[in-house]
């Protein structure tokens, strides 16, 4: 059971996200840490428009292992069948879907029909995602921002009236929080890189073990280790196959793209083989993941536990403002801005600026390193 003043906190921390300075679909995990105060669910996802212009998917929990098989034509065809609207279908959720919308409100089969369909024998029982909570997030201009699933295990309890009222509370909130932002390099930090060499036609060469974990964060469903680039790479590839001369190859500036997705902001970039130029038989495509400073330091404040006066404020001293400027961020004054910031550094245990810094360091979680297999 939610304490009250959990759930309180969790409310304002809720708002809070939806006020930053920071925001997209990166902020799902801390989003969904903080919404579980609110909603008693076993693992949540979200469905969203990828900068691509194809679905991307974030999973929490078992249904991971079954994202990829729910983009199968197969289990698609199978899904629209059995639902009201298949989840896969957004444009459609985004036009006619409003407010919260449980399982078996979708079901437009009956449970015995449901039950032997494709799609609940390779996607819903496997991912053990017997009941979910669905709602189609907008923005205030009407276009689809993505769609948040909250799922419940067969052994736990169903949805109830009053859990489809509080995630409609939170609609805009949530909206707002998951609504890209501006991309800021200086803002976020270098985490992994990597390189996939193909023929100039796309036919995958070579991939580096770096690559081999950043094309699925990328791409997701999309990238399948030894079969055809997503249709973005192959549009790189091509623009890189454009000039007609070596001349050409030497002076144009490399094909190159940007990717959000909830797992970091990606940067690709094609490029011909420095050997290859003349003969044109192969292509690099550089990888590199870029993670949200703000991302991160949610997560150490969410692991913190602050009361929420102290929570802020430590997001504003990280952020770089000075007092002046957090008190007005907060609607507070001065000296009752002074007073939250020597409170957060007492229970801290710090005397400026620069500890925090390095306590919030210590207390983010690590982003795992890809290592290099023993040669």
């Amino acid at each position: 059971m939610l304490s009250l003043k959990s759930t309180r906190q969790a409310l304002a921390r809720l708002h809070h996200m939806a006020s930053l300075d920071t925001g997209g679909v990166q902020l799902i995990e801390p989003l969904l840490q903080e919404l579980r105060r609110v909603v008693n669910f076993d693992f949540g996802g979200l469905l969203y428009p990828g900068d691509d212009g194809e679905l991307s998917a974030y999973a929490e929990g078992p249904l991971r292992t079954v994202v990829t098989d729910s983009f199968d034509p197969r289990i698609l065809r199978s899904e629209h069948e059995v639902l009201v609207r298949s989840s896969h279908d957004f444009a459609g959720a985004v036009r006619y879907e409003h407010g919260p919308k449980l399982l078996r409100e979708l079901v437009a089969v009956p449970k015995t029909e449901f039950h032997r369909s494709d799609f609940y024998n390779v996607v819903a029982r496997p991912g053990d995602a017997m009941e979910y909570m669905k709602l189609v997030l907008r923005t205030p201009q009407g276009a689809g921002v993505g769609a948040i699933f909250l799922f419940r295990e067969a052994a736990s309890p169903w949805f109830t009236a009053d859990d489809v009222a509080v995630l409609a509370r939170l609609e805009s909130h949530l909206a707002r929080a998951l609504q890209n932002g501006e991309q800021d390099a200086a803002g976020s930090e270098v985490h992994s890189q990597g390189v996939l060499i193909t023929t100039p036609e796309g036919r995958p060469l070579w991939i580096s073990p770096e690559a081999e974990t950043l094309m699925p964060l990328a791409f997701g469903w999309r990238w399948r280790a030894g079969s055809e680039l997503p249709p973005a790479l192959q549009e790189m590839l091509r623009r890189l196959n454009t000039p007609a001369s070596r001349t050409d190859l030497a002076t144009m500036e490399p094909p190159a793209m940007e990717l959000r997705t909830a797992q970091g902001w990606f940067s690709l970039r094609a490029t011909c083989m420095a050997a290859a130029i003349g003969t044109r038989q192969a292509a690099a495509l550089h990888i590199t993941r870029r993670v949200t400073r703000g991302v991160r330091l949610l997560s150490a404040l969410q692991a913190l536990d602050l009361p929420q006066r102290q929570h802020e404020m430590a997001w504003w001293l990280m952020r770089g403002l000075s007092e002046p400027q957090i008190a007005q961020r907060m609607g507070i004054s001065i000296n009752t801005a002074v007073y939250h910031r020597r409170q957060l550094y007492n229970r801290l245990g710090v005397m400026e600026r620069g500890e925090l810094m390095q306590a919030l360091t210590r207390q983010a979680p690590a982003l795992p390193r890809i290592k290099r297999p023993a040669q």
